[in-house]
């Protein structure tokens, strides 16, 4: 093994490391702003982790046969969501982008959300299966707005390598090109969705469903859903911001590292702001507004093809 490839495992193993370290932070903060704008004290800003701990302590019970299914995809989940932490700087360049490509991202992407699918069909809850056919429903149409996002960058960059597209391809290229215009404002407003957050935690939901496709989960296995939850949050931010507005990343190693962490705590403040301030659609809002968003990212697609 030369040395080349070692380098390049320990760049890997520093950003899961990164992103496992400051994922439940983030959390921390998104929870105490909210209480916050709300008026409430709120819990510490280090509670994530005494969450995550507690729920890693405690023993897992499984009822009756347990669907193997069931017992992997929590696993499953996480290493997903950690594998794109490989593949998208995260305030340096990424270690892994030599490795795969756009497709491999949407393919990593797209299998995060659908463990969860897996999990909730798995368990066989009535709440469950309520859960997931409400996630069903939204990953069909929201899904394919990440997809289209980095196909439009990729037609903006000439290539579906990585560290070309998530260079600010959707405005690189051609100037400030519409489709990309359209496709960075379109990620903008359904970002909420990606992450999970209200108003879009509707598979969730609890208040109605009570955790909907992870109800039958405790334990080990709830606490690497929770992870991969939190670590969401700053992977679409990284991608977001990687997409659009990559702006310092060519800065002094130091500062342009600190650049993107404090352009990640914006994209997490403005999460928050609209979390604390939105009620949760209904499953039906939700669709036709992403529907509305779908067709309009197929327009953006056609300019982008059409090189505007």
């Amino acid at each position: 093994m030369d040395s080349n490839t070692l380098w390049t495992i320990a760049r890997g193993a520093l950003n899961v490391v990164l992103v496992l370290l400051v994922a439940p932070l983030c959390q921390g903060i998104l929870r105490k702003l909210t209480a916050r704008i709300q008026s409430r004290q709120g819990p510490p800003v280090l509670q994530p982790y005494f969450d995550l701990l507690k729920l890693l302590g405690k023993e897992d019970i499984e009822a009756g046969e347990v669907p193997v299914v069931q017992r992997l995809v929590a696993f499953l989940s996480l290493a997903s969501i950690l594998t794109v932490g490989c593949l998208v700087p995260l305030g340096f360049a990424s270690p892994l982008n030599a490795a795969g490509d756009v497709i491999l991202l949407i393919y990593l992407l797209t299998l995060c959300s659908v463990c969860t699918l897996l999990a909730g069909l798995a368990a066989g809850s009535t709440y469950s299966l309520v859960g997931i056919s409400r996630e069903m429903m939204t990953m069909i149409t929201l899904e394919p707005l990440l997809a289209a996002a980095l196909i439009v960058g990729a037609v903006h960059a000439n290539s579906l390598r990585l560290e070309s597209v998530l260079a600010g391809s959707l405005y690189f290229g051609s100037g400030l090109p519409w489709s990309g215009i359209i496709m960075a404002v379109i990620i903008l407003l359904a970002f909420q969705a990606f992450v999970q957050r209200i108003p879009f935690d509707i598979s969730e939901a609890e208040t109605e469903l009570m955790e909907g496709p992870l109800m039958e989960y405790s334990g080990p296995k709830l606490a690497l859903f929770k992870y991969t939850q939190m670590i969401k949050l700053i992977i679409y931010s990284a991608v977001f911001i990687s997409l659009c507005v990559p702006w310092g990343g060519d800065a002094p190693y130091g500062l342009a590292f600190l650049m993107f962490w404090i352009k990640i705590f914006a994209v997490i403040l403005l999460v928050t702001l609209v979390a604390a301030t939105h009620a949760r659609y209904r499953i039906d809002q939700a669709i036709r507004y992403f529907a509305a968003m779908l067709g309009t990212s197929f327009f953006a697609l056609l300019l982008a093809s059409y090189g505007h």
